[in-house]
């Protein structure tokens, strides 16, 4: 952890590196944000002169245009243009600007020593990086202009827009990447291959088989049993009535407005709907049974063991109403999940989303059967829940703007901008955190929070930093070091994977574990408030980064435990861990931080969520924390990770560290209880096929505990792209949990695995699919009625001695087509076409297009 001094430092060097004014005033500045050209364009993911000869990295070029008119004062030491970058510029080529990180991935242009710059002259500035660079949405919008003592402004030329057709933001600073041969890959060995219209047409063609008749059946996710039953129809479109037993009619409420809006015509009268809760007849936890008959005026009966269970059944029976127009044929279905644990883990601190997102996908998450939210409110870029004893943690890191100092907000990462406005910034309040907590419990979802530590922290330390300015200018010192995070004397040096070098707590420091009993003694507080008790809390754990090597408060710890710098994230975890336990609360922890404790210093009941590499030791890790007697919920990031991006294409979104093409068939083909099988079906980051043996087996008798989708939101910045990235991928995500494939194999411990090796039968896999994406097809239209921006994937085209063939990634998604720049029309069979043709599919709903692809010309 850097001390305080040193963690001014860098606002200090920022400011005598300024000069002490601004020589323009502004009105100008207004003026040259307005007016100032920016172009940015990714050259090569693989150039020859690697800096330093180093195996890999990216070259691009950042090209600024000065207005023709500059003003008459303005000098070169005026520029300082801050930016958002995905990366860690090594190299930089250009006589008149350089680059310095100031933090995370906030970088500052700024003009050389000497330099002069010209008003209507464009300067480029090539710019060779670690890493690779495969998407135009890694550029991060809103660059801004801030000198010296002038309000900061947002260039113009780098706002993002959203185009109206598509309702898909742009960033249209960014140059078209089309060169397949530089960009499509970042090193020798990779073979990724954009997913061109030719090339997905031949994988829609093989995963969809022949033509699919319509689905009989569409409940998602499948249900163990599901039949027809003789008779007529039964008409619930004026309506049914409901009758309750074992329940309140409140816990059942939500479901029942699905299943109104799914067409049936109010709830008092009609055929008979009866739901009974009540142990026994065979039923598990959230189990159901629904049967129905078109006798006399019809009846609809719904038994379950608890009220999850009778949810569930409703919201089955809504999706199979909306389906049939309100005409449900009679049917049985019986039916249970194969998981306890189904979770969506959704970020809400790189970026911040809307308590009415958060509601609105709870929702959703009850409509698939998911019933954990994973709410991660603290990161080293915001804090978002309000927590009264300590204000600044949201008055301060709640928001991002132009403040070095960081006294009224954080600096503003991920393309923020200046300001402290906008969509990135804000919290939930304790009032909103009650109401998402109350729409949960309404839903039977469990909200578990989540403030990432001892790693991941700068938003917690330099609000706690903020305090503590404050109160020492009002003299009160022993307050201030109350909730102090950081140790004056440590002068440890360090960068994370996210290029902080601040952002890990002192877990050697008594405030820091006073700090923590505080915080979760109000969210506790919270859930006790809202009448479901905190029964898990994420503490995060991982990527702490070699922090407390040079603390005097941890050097006392180590020579009094014989513990060494490494270990101490251990120590910080098995504490909080007892301390937690203690009140009654699960631990839980991503897979890395928790490996590194002594089961024997841990509670015996631990969540673990699995997110090791499957290729690189995650199906060892998941196994060996299963056999540890912990709850391992697989959260792997090959699969489960669902900011990546769905096909390997520069106009996706997502960081693409973990996967470049994980669509919804990758999410449905997961096997999360047989780990090794995976690579049976799934190549590796290169899309070279791998081999993985299971050298560490799970003992007899233990099993996965569930099963996680996670939504990082580094990428992701508004409400719409939330739903954009999880949808259809959650549902598929949902069917994992609650279904298990025909087609999976059972474990066979020790077993080894590789790409094509026929232990997992290919054939029944796509059959399977094929089922799915036809459903998929109907929910389109659930999703468009419930205002959802789910993902449309461009068609699968080619043309074939001049006539077009295409096909959609979903049966019975609607494609469109026209020739050159000419008029839309309808797709519906093959068709004569000349010169180059763009395709895109729409919504159900007519009121969204995917982006489109051209062929031909």
């Amino acid at each position: 952890m850097k001390n305080s001094v040193a963690m001014f430092a860098l606002a200090a060097a920022l400011a005598a590196a300024a000069p002490s004014a601004a020589a323009i005033s502004q009105p100008e500045l207004d003026t040259l944000a307005r007016d100032l050209g920016i172009r940015f364009t990714v050259i090569d993911n693989n150039p020859d002169d690697c800096p330093g000869g180093q195996p890999g990295c990216f070259l691009s070029e950042l090209q600024v245009r000065l207005p023709e008119r500059l003003p008459s004062d303005f000098t070169a030491e005026d520029f300082r243009l801050y930016f958002g970058f995905l990366g860690s510029p090594q190299k930089v080529d250009s006589d008149q600007f350089e680059i310095e990180l100031v933090n995370g991935d906030l970088h500052v242009l700024k003009a050389r020593r000497g330099a002069r710059l010209e008003g209507g002259k464009s300067y480029k500035i090539r710019i060779w990086s670690g890493g690779h660079f495969y998407s135009s949405y890694y550029v991060m919008p809103n660059m801004y202009l801030a000198p010296e003592g002038l309000t900061a402004r947002v260039v113009r030329a780098t706002q993002p827009v959203v185009d109206p057709e598509t309702q898909i933001e742009t960033v249209p600073f960014v140059a078209a990447m089309s060169d397949e041969a530089n960009l499509a890959t970042g090193a020798p060995g990779n073979a990724t291959q954009w997913r061109t219209p030719e090339r997905a047409f031949a994988l829609y063609s093989e995963r969809l088989g022949a033509p699919i008749p319509a689905p009989e059946f569409v409940v998602i996710p499948t249900p163990a049993k599901i039949s027809r039953l003789v008779g007529a129809p039964l008409d619930l479109r004026r309506g049914a009535s409901l009758q309750v037993s074992g329940v309140a009619r409140e816990a059942l409420q939500p479901a029942l407005n699905q299943l109104v809006a799914a067409g049936v015509g109010g709830l008092s009268a009609g055929p008979e709907l009866s739901i009974t809760v009540a142990p026994g007849a065979g039923l598990v936890a959230e189990g159901y049974r629904v049967t129905t008959s078109s006798a006399g005026r019809g009846a609809i009966q719904i038994r379950a063991a608890d009220a999850a269970g009778a949810a569930h059944a409703v919201r089955s029976l809504a999706q199979q109403v909306a389906h049939e127009g309100g005409m449900l044929r009679p049917l049985a279905i019986e039916d249970a999940p194969r998981f306890a644990f189904r979770g969506l883990h959704l970020d809400v601190a790189r970026n911040f989303h809307s308590k009415a997102e958060v509601v609105k996908l709870l929702d959703q998450m009850a409509a698939y059967k998911l019933n954990r939210l994973h709410l991660h409110l603290g990161e080293d870029e915001a804090w978002r829940l309000e927590i009264k004893q300590l204000p600044e943690l949201t008055e301060v890191g709640g928001y991002r703007c132009h403040d070095p100092a960081e006294d009224r907000c954080l600096l503003p990462m991920f393309g923020a901008g200046p300001d402290g406005s906008g969509v990135h910034n804000g919290f939930f309040s304790q009032a909103d955190y009650l109401d998402i907590l109350a729409a949960a419990k309404a839903r039977n979802i469990e909200v578990i929070p989540s403030f990432d530590m001892p790693g991941h922290s700068r938003a917690a330390i330099r609000s706690m930093e903020a305090r503590y300015r404050r109160l020492m200018k009002d003299g009160t010192r022993e307050e201030a070091e109350r909730y102090r995070l950081v140790e004056p004397a440590d002068t440890t040096k360090y960068r994370s994977v996210q290029n902080y070098n601040d952002n890990t707590l002192n877990v050697c420091l008594d405030s820091t574990y006073r700090f923590l009993d505080t915080v979760l003694g109000e969210v506790a507080a919270l859930h006790a408030a809202a009448g479901t008790p905190l029964k898990t809390y994420h503490i995060g754990a991982d990527e702490t980064a070699g922090a407390w090597t040079d603390s005097p408060a941890c050097k006392r710890v180590m020579a009094s435990t014989g513990r060494d710098a490494k270990s101490l994230g251990a120590m910080f975890i098995e504490r909080v861990a007892g301390n937690l336990s203690r009140q009654g609360i699960l631990t839980a922890g991503w897979s890395d931080g928790l490996g590194h404790t002594d089961p024997a210093k841990m509670p015996k009941n631990v969540q673990s969520n699995i997110w090791g590499n499957l290729f690189a030791g995650g199906v060892a890790e998941g196994h060996d924390h299963a056999n540890r007697g912990w709850r391992a919920v697989i959260s792997v990031p090959n699969v489960t990770y669902l900011d990546s991006p769905y096909a390997p294409d520069p106009m996706e979104r997502g960081l693409d560290w973990p996967s470049r093409d994980t669509d919804t068939f990758k999410v449905f083909a997961l096997m999360p209880e047989n780990l090794p099988a995976n690579i049976s079906v799934m190549k590796d980051l290169n899309a070279q096929p791998a081999q993985v043996s299971d050298t560490t087996p799970l003992r007899p008798g233990i099993g996965i505990y569930g099963l996680q989708g996670q939504l990082w939101s580094e990428t992701v910045r508004s409400d719409s792209q939330v739903e954009y990235m999880l949808f259809p991928r959650l549902i598929a995500l949902a069917e994992r949990g609650w279904h298990e494939g025909s087609w999976e194999p059972v474990y066979k411990p020790g077993e080894s695995y590789k790409f094509g090796d026929g232990k997992v039968d290919r054939a029944a896999l796509q059959r399977d699919y094929a089922g799915f994406a036809a459903r998929l097809g109907a929910h389109q239209r659930l999703l468009d009625a419930a205002g959802v921006d789910y993902r449309l994937a461009p068609p699968g085209a080619r043309l074939v001695g001049g006539t077009l063939h295409a096909i959609p990634e979903f049966p019975g998604t609607a494609i469109e087509y026209r020739i050159g720049d000419g008029q839309w029309q309808p797709y519906s069979a093959p068709v004569a076409v000349s010169g180059p043709v763009e395709l895109r599919t729409r919504t159900p709903d007519g009121r969204r297009a995917s982006r489109s692809v051209r062929i031909g010309g």
